[in-house]
């Protein structure tokens, strides 16, 4: 079983990190003209209306994995309307990326934390990383513990951002790639996978696989420009 002040701080920022993704995505929607989860009550930062929506991926099964392996595995999702999404093709792949870029937003946040507090001396590089621990610190437990929970916002919303944006349904990389389609050739993609629900399972599958080669480049790069002239990875 994993350290529980560990797999606590995994859990939590998972779950924060996950309700901005679908308050991102239900805003876009909102602004794109489709009220679906803005009448769910989506467009909040309040996690409730999405823990209501999926308490066993928003909660259950994320808590339950952090404990027990540190690593905390869930999902969420906000509801969208199928027909405006067919009227408004570029609306719904807008909607999409939205997610992952508040990911990539709370990244960035994290990373300039990081490097002003490497630039302050109260942080420095380490010999090496890994994900969630990219800081050192001679500043005391406090601004260790705070380097560490910076290193956990970042290594999580790049892994959510990368994640997501993986072109295999469900993920929204699936929905973001029919800006590079026409017309024509979206709405056939898009009732394609409408009509086999079952081709998630096989997006997730090859996903998982996949993942490792995607993420380790995007981490590593990201951590070496956080600071200035490192060669990590």
């Amino acid at each position: 079983m994993a350290e529980i002040s560990e797999a606590l701080v995994y859990f939590i920022v998972f779950l924060f990190s996950t309700t901005l993704h679908e308050a991102a995505h239900a805003w876009a929607a909102l602004r794109g003209g489709d009220r679906t989860a803005y009448d769910g009550g989506q467009v909040s930062l309040d996690p409730l209306p999405h823990i209501r929506r999926e308490p066993f991926g928003m909660v259950v099964l994320p808590l339950m994995s952090a404990l027990l392996t540190g690593w905390p595995m869930g999902f969420a999702s906000a509801p969208y309307n199928v027909n405006w999404a067919r009227m408004h093709p570029r609306r719904a792949a807008w909607m999409a990326l939205a997610g992952p870029g508040a990911n990539l937003a709370l990244a960035l946040l994290a990373a300039i934390a990081l490097r002003g507090g490497e630039l302050s001396g109260v942080f420095f590089a380490p010999d090496s990383v890994r994900f969630g621990d990219l800081a050192g610190s001679d500043a005391g437990a406090t601004w260790l513990a705070v380097g560490r929970f910076l290193s956990v916002i970042f290594s999580m919303n790049l892994l959510l951002m990368v994640f997501n944006l993986l072109p295999f349904p469900p993920l929204d990389g699936s929905a973001a790639i029919t800006l590079f389609m026409d017309r024509g050739t979206t709405s056939k993609y898009q009732e394609f996978i409408w009509s086999t629900p079952a081709i998630g399972f096989l997006g997730i599958f090859i996903a998982w696989q996949l993942f490792d080669f995607a993420f380790n480049p995007v981490f590593f790069f990201a951590v070496n420009l956080i600071y200035a002239g490192g060669s990590y990875g």
